[in-house]
């Protein structure tokens, strides 16, 4: 009987994942022949290269709407290789015209990579190198292996673990090439020992001639600590959310025990603690001398990795592709406000939501590290939101401001560093994110572009200019048309460039996507610990103490679940955590149940002698307008691609 190995060379491979070194540059694998990539060293790493360019690393230009896009290979898919990201599917932030929630729709299933990966280890005994060469680019693929399982499991559950290449056998019913899905213990066993294997014969530290973009040790143990940490909180919080079905009863879905919760603590706990000990990674400029600065060192971390190298455990590397649209990402391109627009058609698309705004603390720092909502009423209340900000009723007592950043005085400097908010100096210019102004005579103008005259004889605008380049929040709002201002009353500042040009061409940003940093670590440690019991306690509220005083806190408060969690939000905004977080932990269904998310409506009233800004909260927009949000308990696994020729159980309800 005949066999045949299957193999995939994937083609065309078009984002630069080593961008800094020749030695893991992309090249198009369908002009190269198999026989040759397989033979030799020089193959071998081109081969490598695209498999480091195949990690499911939800980047910059990762589009949780669409098919998982590897830069450039599905492009017909529309805005899929033009980048979002998971957060518009949370309470942290929404697109400009709006953005739902629900499972992420990337039908990330990608066996074919895995089945590159496999033909990679299968030939490397084959080709002449020393063993240490050999041993190293080993783990690499174990690493990237156990990447692409992570991916599956976080999604589906238990999936089948193909960790060979397989065979076609003519002639045969091929039956081995049917393999069942294993249960989801299992799979996160397995994804826990690929990143084991990896840590084996990885290097403590990489070159710029090797690639500064390859992976490390530190980066196995990072992703062994994030996996261990979302399979312990999954064992833990999985009955939050019960499903039932044959998939739940095989445990292809759940199955786990408070006994396999303690053990992944355990070992969350563990890999964080080997990095925080032996790595040297320390975060960069841990004791700030103002709030300021503070806020500038935050900024800094994302607008220029390389500076912050000392933080940063593992990042995704770019160069300009605004001629070949097969490189770099569209960060600078789409997110920066109105008023600082490089040119293109699509720009200020980002919106964060008053409900994280709300979660920074102030600088209180009287030792419970609780939040401190914006103040916008004198009688203390700040959980009425409207539906129709047209409608406020100006009979409330609303908090007069002089001016428009008076409201974020004393708040956390990472809010500063994350987050462009009314009246913020970004690029040299005031940004104003203005909803509407109050006549003299109590007129209300709001969401609608309109001028009047204030008691002082000046004319002014409900956007807060003239004309839409003068301002950057608000406008068209709910018209479908030039959906390219703030919806929420906020916009993002976090891995944009300031002090760069950039241009108004996709796929020109060239900034580094930080995958894994010191700082998750820290929190993962400390969730792990105090979930747990695991750990040192000390360690944790050290852990978590540090990285408030790197925001130029000067309290420690107490490592409590909720404190932590409240430190992820604010530590690790946008970074794409969020949505897993509320994933994990099974509080996704609780959060969005016919939920609306919330947003500040800055308004000049004109009643004074001199105007005055009054701030409303609202609901947002666009989630009002589809009557709230809900998440469905089904939607925390994707349903399985292919049942009716692969064979596979169904997930629960698909």
């Amino acid at each position: 009987m005949k066999k045949f190995k299957i193999y995939l060379i994937v083609v065309a491979v078009s984002s630069v994942f080593m961008a800094c070194s020749k030695f893991l540059e992309i090249q198009p694998l369908d002009k190269v022949p198999a026989s040759q990539l397989l033979s030799d060293i020089s193959g071998i790493k081109v081969l490598l290269a695209n498999l480091y360019n195949k990690i499911p690393i939800e980047d910059f230009s990762y589009n949780p709407g669409y098919i998982f896009n590897y830069h450039g290979g599905n492009g017909a898919a529309g805005w899929v290789d033009q980048g979002y990201a998971t957060c518009f599917y949370t309470d942290e932030s929404l697109l400009t015209q709006g953005s739902g929630v629900g499972p992420v729709a990337d039908n990330y299933w990608d066996y074919t990579g895995i089945r590159q990966v496999n033909q990679f280890i299968d030939a490397l005994p084959t080709v002449t190198m020393d063993d240490a060469q050999r041993n190293r680019l080993l783990s690499e693929a174990h690493f990237i292996r156990a990447y692409m399982y992570f991916g599956l499991v976080k999604r589906y559950g238990g999936v089948p673990i193909i960790d060979k290449v397989l065979e076609y056998e003519a002639g045969s019913d091929n039956a081995n090439l049917f393999v069942p899905r294993s249960t989801e213990k299992q799979t996160w066993d397995f994804v826990l020992k690929e990143c084991d294997l990896a840590v084996l014969n990885l290097p403590a530290s990489v070159s710029s001639t090797e690639g500064t973009y390859r992976a490390t040790k530190w980066a196995a143990l990072s992703l062994k600590s994030r996996a261990a940490l979302h399979a312990a909180s999954l064992a833990k919080y999985w009955n939050k959310a019960p499903l039932i079905g044959d998939a739940v009863t095989q445990s292809l879905v759940g199955g786990m025990s408070t006994t396999d919760a303690d053990n992944y603590y355990q070992q969350c706990v563990d890999a964080s603690k080997a990095i925080i000990d032996n790595s040297g990674k320390a975060l960069y400029k841990p004791a700030p001398a103002s709030r300021t600065e503070a806020a500038k060192n935050y900024q800094d971390i994302f607008q220029s990795p390389a500076t912050a190298d000392v933080e940063v455990i593992f990042k995704k590397g770019y160069i300009d592709g605004s001629t070949s649209r097969l490189q770099g990402h569209n960060t600078d391109v789409y997110y920066n406000p109105a008023q600082t627009q490089p040119g293109y058609l699509a720009y200020g698309r980002f919106s964060p939501t008053l409900n994280l705004v709300d979660i920074y603390e102030d600088y209180t720092d009287d030792g419970t590290g609780k939040s401190a909502s914006l103040v916008t009423r004198t009688d203390g209340v700040e959980n009425d939101f409207i539906a129709d900000p047209t409608k406020v009723d100006l009979t409330k007592p609303f908090k007069m401001y002089d001016n428009v950043t008076d409201i974020f005085a004393n708040k956390d400097a990472r809010l500063f560093g994350s987050m462009i908010v009314p009246g913020s100096v970004w690029k040299g210019v005031t940004i104003v994110i203005q909803g509407g102004l109050i006549k003299q005579d109590g007129t209300k103008v709001i969401y609608a572009d309109a001028n009047a005259p204030g008691k002082d004889g000046k004319t002014y605008y409900s956007f807060g200019a003239a004309s839409s380049t003068g301002f950057s929040g608000f406008y068209n709002i709910g018209t479908g048309n030039n959906l390219n201002f703030s919806c929420t009353g906020f916009t993002v500042k976090k891995f944009l460039q300031e002090g760069k040009n950039v241009q108004g061409v996709q796929f020109s940003s060239t900034t580094d996507y930080i995958d894994f940093r010191l700082a998750e670590v820290y929190l993962n440690y400390a969730e792990a610990a105090v979930e747990s019991g695991k750990g040192d306690a000390t360690l944790a509220r050290t852990y978590l103490n540090a990285l408030r005083k790197r925001a130029a806190h000067t309290d420690n408060i107490p490592a409590t679940i909720d404190n932590v969690l409240k430190e992820r939000r604010v530590e690790l905004a946008f970074e794409g955590n969020r949505y897993w977080d509320l994933v994990r932990r099974r509080d996704y269904h609780n959060m969005f149940k016919s939920t609306r998310r919330t947003s500040l409506i800055p308004i000049l009233d004109l009643r004074q002698a001199i105007p005055k800004y009054i701030f409303v909260r609202a609901n947002n927009f666009y989630d009002e307008r589809a009557s709230g949000l809900t998440f469905q308990p089904m939607s925390y696994y994707k349903g399985i691609p292919g049942v009716s020729t692969n064979k596979l159980v169904q997930n629960p309800q698909y």
